[in-house]
């Protein structure tokens, strides 16, 4: 039973339609109003659970307008169900305004939780969990993306973000220059048929998507930033290369190796390489 003039924000599926709560299902059903991200996705989900509560559009084109209107609704003593197009409203979509709205009016808010693609990835990339940071998606923007990932750089904590298939490796040649040999990884189409891990290095995952373009949204994962005792410099970085390059690795996989052992950029190594002095035995660039 609904409580009347209360905003339910509900949780629905990021993929999967099994994975829609009961009581999602019977707030759906039992709402006077439905306020979807894009009714014309949502009716698709409600039309395959048979349920035929009225619609109304909410997004982030008519965020404050609408929300004035949903308040006014709920002070008649309405129940409202808030959906977006995939998990949970307000975790980058549509429902923060309506939600800090009923809340300085003093009407009731409920959350219904259930499917979350940050949470989702973060357990299947099998990064730490004990502390982690969501990101959203970054600035389209070179410059301001590049401003906010320069923030990000030294956090000792797993981070989450989520990225469009067509943006993805734009979003990956950014982090390349912060967070280059970090462990990362990309899961895509999460909870569908073809659902996906990758894993490697961000440089790896970068090479990976400009070879094969990506389908389906994607959620990018970052491993916590680890401190490294300033051990060794330069001297060392040349000499491990040319050790690693004697054991049989080639030379890109020299310093790759080399740049995650002491915590620094592959290309910090590279440039110690063309700074050495020509000496015997020298790795020839």
């Amino acid at each position: 039973m609904l409580t009347k003039g209360t905003l339910y924000v509900c949780a629905t599926p990021i993929g999967n339609l099994g994975d829609i709560t009961l009581r999602v299902l019977d707030t759906l059903r039992e709402a006077d109003l439905i306020a979807a991200e894009d009714t014309r996705h949502s009716r698709k989900l409600l039309q395959h659970f048979q349920i035929k509560t009225p619609l109304t559009s909410y997004h982030e084109h008519n965020e404050k307008k609408k929300s004035l209107e949903l308040a006014e609704k709920l002070r008649d003593g309405q129940t409202i169900a808030l959906i977006s197009d995939a998990g949970l409203p307000g975790i980058s979509d549509p429902g923060c305004e309506v939600i800090r709205l009923c809340r300085e009016e003093g009407i009731p808010v409920d959350v219904l939780p259930g499917p979350n693609a940050a949470l989702t990835a973060l357990v299947l990339s099998g990064m730490p969990t004990e502390h982690f940071a969501f990101h959203g998606f970054l600035p389209s923007g070179t410059g301001e993306r590049k401003r906010s990932l320069e923030q990000m750089v030294n956090l000792q904590q797993t981070q989450i973000f989520y990225e469009a298939p067509h943006r993805l490796v734009a979003t990956l040649k950014g982090m390349s220059e912060f967070f280059g040999e970090r462990e990362a990884a990309v899961v895509r189409e999460l909870t569908k048929l073809h659902q996906q891990v990758h894993k490697g290095t961000v440089f790896e995952l970068l090479e990976t998507f400009e070879e094969t373009a990506p389908r389906g949204e994607c959620c990018i994962v970052i491993a916590p930033y680890v401190p490294v005792k300033p051990v060794g410099g330069p001297e060392e970085w040349c000499q491990e290369v040319k050790e690693g390059i004697n054991r049989g690795l080639n030379k890109k996989d020299a310093m790759k190796e080399v740049a995650k052992r002491y915590g620094v950029r592959k290309t910090e190594v590279y440039q110690a390489l063309l700074d050495a002095p020509a000496k015997d035995g020298q790795v020839s660039l």
